[in-house]
């Protein structure tokens, strides 16, 4: 058996956060016995394996000098006390520092996820290209550069980031047993305050910059006001919640436009709604798509990074490009007034080959994969 370390920022909501929480429950224990490691105040530390879970209280989101130094010490030498053959790194802000730390601490295998880029083309130059030369520098330090989307690993590539013959394509994976869930559909709308004949668009994530959640209250408004059975919720909580909770009731939207927090029920949201939108100014490949597509929705997606891996425009929602409000309005309004476009879309949705998804399969392929790189080593598994 082998110890491995999961290194990610912090245990908030997310898909990578919750992939590597389900990793760390289900790697195959007679061959794997593995923890994380993550700052502290994550929203799903409890939900972590019992004894699984090791705080490194320095290591937080935001970026500071004189901090990360210290997170990077802290993770050194944690790592020296947990003694893994193998350090999985996740998110930006832990990729960077646990990648460097892991390599100082002699940590035989290094392996790197990324969930997205900590750059992307709306940061200044400056900036962009200073998290591109950090990358290109851990990258050294990595045995296997794993992205969960083509589109991704074409950027990666682009950007000059590792070596290619290093790259690894594992989706992120999804429970797809439990999509679509099984509902009171007429129950589940009343209690959002919504009727049967009500329109509902969805959309799951973050309320901060990167899931652009202002566009979705824009396009509500504008979509509402052409079809007065639209109704949309944003389910998922963050910096901006509460901004855009005002900024709908001032609005006069508070009833139309949703802004819940983050929920339990996502998949019953799913299966109460009919449309899914995506307003992402830059993802990995958002597990929420694949959670809609499993569940019949057809989605009206900017056209950001991964989206593009599965939704193919025309046949299981619209691509719109990105930033372009008048477009995905425009798009948005079409679904929800055309029953026939909506239920063929519908039908394209349901009907996307998303077995690569499979959750369980995301372990295995993982597995594989340690297994790989560690016989390179000398570690018998």
């Amino acid at each position: 058996m082998v110890k491995v370390a999961h290194i990610i920022t912090r245990l908030d909501f997310g898909g990578a956060q919750a992939n590597t929480i389900y990793t760390v429950s289900s790697l195959d224990k007679s061959r794997f016995d593995a923890v994380i490691v993550a700052g502290p105040g994550g929203l799903l530390d409890e939900k972590a394996p019992p004894g699984a879970l090791v705080h490194a209280d320095k290591l937080g989101r935001d970026i500071n000098p004189v901090l990360d130094l210290a997170a990077f010490f802290q993770l050194r030498g944690l790592i020296k006390e947990i003694k893994p053959a193998l350090a999985h790194t996740h998110s930006s802000k832990a990729g960077i520092l646990g990648r460097l730390a892991a390599a100082c601490a002699g940590v035989p295998v290094i392996v790197h996820t990324f969930h997205g880029f900590g750059f992307h083309p709306r940061q200044n130059a400056v900036k962009r290209n200073l998290f591109v030369l950090l990358e290109r520098f851990c990258a050294r330090f990595s045995d296997a550069l794993v992205f969960v989307s083509r589109a991704n690993m074409e950027t990666a590539r682009a950007a000059g980031i590792g070596d290619p013959a290093r790259y690894r394509l594992i989706r992120s994976g999804v429970k797809l047993a439990g999509y679509p869930a099984p509902i009171d559909r007429a129950a589940k709308r009343a209690g959002l305050g919504f009727s049967p004949e009500d329109i509902v668009v969805l959309s799951i994530g973050n309320a901060k910059p990167q899931k652009n959640p202002w566009h979705f209250l824009e396009a509500a408004g504008r979509v509402s006001a052409v079809n007065k059975n639209a109704r949309f919720i944003f389910a998922g909580g963050g910096e901006e919640l509460e901004s855009l909770r005002a900024a709908a009731a001032a609005r006069g939207l508070e009833a139309t436009c949703l802004f819940t927090g983050w929920r339990e029920d996502s998949a019953e949201l799913l299966a109460a709604a009919d449309i899914f939108a995506l307003t992402s100014l830059w993802e990995g490949l958002p597990r929420s798509l694949v959670e809609a597509f499993k569940s019949g929705l057809p989605a009206v997606c900017y056209r950001t990074d991964g989206v593009t891996d599965i939704l193919h425009d025309g046949e299981n929602g619209f691509c719109v490009e990105q930033g372009d409000l008048d477009g995905f309005c425009a798009a948005l309004t079409r679904v929800t007034a055309e029953p026939g476009l909506r239920a063929r879309l519908a039908a394209g949705a349901a009907a996307t080959d998303l077995a690569e998804f499979d959750i369980d399969f995301m372990v295995r392929q993982q597995e594989q994969l340690y297994a790989e790189l560690l016989e390179k080593k000398g570690y018998a598994l």
